[in-house]
C-alpha cells in the first residue's frame, strides 16, 4: 500500500493501472476510519481491481461555528486499517494541494441540498460536492462507495455524477452499527460517557419507526410523531428534524411507499448525529 499526498503522485499510479485495464474503486473519507469506512473498503474490494482511499478533512464543508479545527484526525490509525482492507493507495493532502490560493470554482446543487441537513447547513453540500468533484478528476475511479447513513449526501452526489455526465458509478453500502445499535461515525468520539449512552435514542427511534412500517403503517406524520415523542424522552437529546422524505427528491412526503427515506438529525449535547431507515417495497 502507498501513501501519497500530492494530486501528480494519483494520477500517475491511476494512469498506470488504467493502462493494465484494471478497475478503479474510491472511498473518499475525512478520516479517523471505523468499521463504517472499512464495509466501503470491503465492498470496494470486492468489485474493483484496485482500491483508493481519500483521507482529506475538507474545509470547505464546514461551517463558521462548526468543529472543523477539532475534527478527530489520526492518519497512523487510517493507515493500518486501510492495510487491513487490502487498500492499494492513500490519498492524504493538505488544503494547500486542494485549494490553491485564488481558487473560485465550486459545484453546486439545487433543490436536493434544500432539505433536511442542507436546512441546518447551508454551504455544507457545496462544499461535499465541490471536493468530491475534485476527487473524482483526480482518481478517475469506476466506481466511488458511499455510506446509507449519509443518505441526503449519497442521494445528492448520484445525482450531480448523472447531471455532469462523470463516467463512475456509485454505489450506496448498508449503515454500519455498534453492537448497541449506535451508527458508527468518526463524532460518536466527541460524546462523554452519558452523552453516549444518551445517543441510543436515535437508533431506538429509528428502530422503531422501522417495526411501525413493518406493521403496515403508511401515514408518515403518524411514523415520525411517535419517533419525535420517543426521541423526547432523552432529555439530552435537542431534535433538529424527524422527517420522511421521497428517496430520490429529498422532498417531504405524507405516505410512506417505495422509494421512503425516513431520517433524523438530533443533537446530543454539542454532537450532531445523524441516522435513518430506507422504505422500499
Amino acid at each position: 500500500m502507498q501513501l501519497v499526498t500530492t494530486i501528480q503522485e494519483v494520477r500517475d499510479i491511476v494512469k498506470q493501472w488504467k493502462k493494465e485495464d484494471l478497475t478503479v474503486g474510491f472511498v473518499p473519507t475525512m478520516g479517523y476510519l471505523h468499521e463504517g469506512h472499512a464495509s466501503l473498503m470491503k465492498e470496494a474490494r470486492k468489485r474493483d481491481d484496485k482500491v483508493v482511499v481519500s483521507v482529506f478533512v475538507n474545509p470547505m464543508q464546514f461551517g463558521p461555528s462548526e468543529d472543523l479545527d477539532s475534527y478527530p484526525r489520526d492518519i497512523n490509525a487510517d493507515s493500518k486499517l486501510c492495510e487491513e482492507m487490502g487498500v492499494d493507495l492513500i490519498f492524504h493532502p493538505e488544503p494547500s494541494e486542494m485549494y490553491h490560493d485564488d481558487f473560485c470554482s465550486f459545484t453546486d446543487i439545487n433543490g436536493l441540498s434544500n432539505h433536511l441537513c442542507g436546512l441546518s447547513r447551508p454551504i455544507h453540500f457545496r462544499g461535499v460536492c465541490t471536493v468530491l468533484n475534485k476527487l473524482f478528476n483526480i482518481v478517475m475511479p469506476d466506481r466511488a462507495y458511499f455510506g446509507q447513513k449519509d443518505a441526503q449526501q449519497a442521494a445528492i452526489v448520484k445525482q450531480f455524477v448523472k447531471d455532469l455526465n462523470l463516467p463512475l458509478e456509485i454505489v450506496r453500502c448498508p449503515i454500519i452499527r455498534e453492537a448497541d445499535g449506535l451508527a458508527k461515525s468518526s463524532r460518536n468520539t466527541y460524546l462523554s460517557a452519558e452523552e453516549r449512552k444518551a445517543a441510543l435514542i436515535l437508533s431506538k427511534a429509528i428502530f422503531l419507526g422501522q417495526e411501525l412500517v413493518e406493521k403496515g403503517e403508511t401515514s408518515a406524520k403518524k411514523v415520525t410523531d411517535q419517533m419525535t415523542d420517543l426521541i423526547k424522552t432523552e432529555p439530552l437529546a435537542d431534535i433538529e428534524y424527524v422527517t420522511a422524505v421521497n428517496g430520490l427528491t429529498m422532498e417531504e412526503v405524507d405516505e410512506i411507499k417505495d422509494p421512503t427515506l425516513v431520517a433524523i438529525a438530533v443533537r446530543i449535547g454539542k454532537t450532531r448525529l445523524i441516522d435513518n431507515f430506507v422504505v422500499e417495497k
